[in-house]
């Protein structure tokens, strides 16, 4: 099989880590300025640089690019790292919600943006402990 023929990642799908770093740094813009996230956002240290750093490398792996996120986490997985958060309903649904506003903002891909934020629905729920089936 050539290059030419082989699947595009989702990472390649989207333009790479540049356009990852403009999907996080706008939900995290998102998460700093509107009050709607302010449970999401307490749940943060004062500086998001870390967590934006942090969630490019992750979301650029798990899309299927360079996986320089796993190095020294081998043996945590997303879900472990968020466990003892105190992550409900409502901040899941903060953050799901900030999400998918950066994404419709940032990636021109609807039906891309469409099947991540399902994705990221499942993981956020799961996350609070709710059945992905209770997930609008």
């Amino acid at each position: 099989m050539t290059t030419a023929n082989a699947p595009r990642t989702p990472f390649d799908r989207i333009g790479g880590e540049s356009e990852i770093r403009r999907l996080v740094d706008r939900f995290y813009d998102l998460m700093e300025s509107d009050p709607a996230y302010a449970e999401l956002r307490a749940m943060h240290g004062a500086d998001l640089f870390p967590m934006r750093v942090s969630l490019t490398g992750y979301l650029t792996a798990w899309m299927g690019g360079p996986t320089h996120w796993y190095e020294g986490r081998e043996k945590s997985c997303i879900m472990s790292l968020h466990r003892g958060l105190g992550i409900d309903r409502e901040t899941a649904d903060q953050w799901i919600h900030a999400m998918s506003r950066a994404a419709r903002d940032t990636l021109d891909d609807p039906p891309f943006v469409q099947s991540m934020l399902q994705a990221m629905a499942h993981m956020s729920a799961s996350m609070a402990g709710i059945v992905p089936d209770d997930i609008a």
